[in-house]
């Protein structure tokens, strides 16, 4: 059978490309692709520690069976459909221009809302004492999406909010840009303070968004927050099941 691989920051550097089509035999397993990719590059291994795994846009445990043209993801931790357009009040969105948060909070108020909460992740001018040019953002965009969707829609179970927003812009973002908005409305304050706070927390965990820092001295990708240990590549407790079957409904 034949998959498609996919590289995402650090990962598109080490290996010198950003995709990769497998052959592999009856029966492999996303640890099999992960051997292989540790043997062609060596300096993979450092990173397995790391990594999480996707299988078709979505996390997923080394044993997890493979078939047919499966689309996987080698996803280093994240630093944080697409659409290419501004998100309307409701939507999450991944954009590539400037961000409007003021237009999302206006089009998110609801006569029931007591409070709005945003929250605007900004591009600074340095890192750890070095100045800092400009950033760039790339994403595994489908995944990602889906997984800002799902995010909002935990933090309305989570929390007693009405509603929430994430866009997270990608491409080359200016000192002073906004690289990420989230806006939550709520009848009270605390609930949308919370929930906001727990949003940008889990997102910059989980969602698979890479940033790459240019400076005056050269250009590194950001190191980013670790996944949560469930779905890392090696967890000692994974507790995910393996994804469904290519003729599963769940697809």
């Amino acid at each position: 059978m034949r998959v498609r691989v996919l590289f995402f920051g650090t990962l598109k550097d080490l290996t010198g490309h950003s995709s990769d089509e497998l052959r592999l035999p009856e029966g492999a397993t996303l640890a099999d692709v992960l051997t292989h990719y540790k043997s062609q590059f060596p300096g993979l291994k450092q990173y397995v520690p790391s990594l999480a795994l996707s299988l078709n846009q979505e996390y997923a445990s080394p044993g997890a069976s493979l078939h047919d043209d499966d689309e996987i993801g080698l996803l280093p931790p994240v630093s944080g459909g697409a659409s290419s357009t501004q998100a309307s009040s409701v939507e999450c969105a991944l954009v590539r221009e400037r961000i409007d948060t003021a237009c999302l909070s206006e089009g998110m108020k609801r006569g029931e809302d007591g409070a709005v909460v945003v929250f605007e992740g900004t591009v600074r001018n340095h890192t750890h004492g070095r100045r800092t040019l400009f950033l760039d953002y790339e994403a595994y965009e489908a995944m990602a999406l889906a997984q800002m969707r799902a995010l909002v829609g935990e933090a309305r179970q989570k929390f007693p909010i009405r509603e929430a927003v994430i866009v997270h812009r990608l491409g080359r973002l200016e000192i002073g840009e906004t690289s990420v908005a989230i806006v939550v409305a709520s009848a009270h304050r605390a609930a949308a303070f919370e929930a906001c706070r727990w949003l940008i927390d889990t997102l910059k965990r989980t969602v698979p968004v890479w940033k790459k820092e240019f400076f005056e001295d050269g250009a590194v990708w950001a190191d980013g927050e670790p996944f949560p240990d469930d779905l890392l590549a090696d967890s000692p407790n994974d507790t995910r099941r393996a994804a469904p079957s290519k003729d599963s409904s769940a697809r």
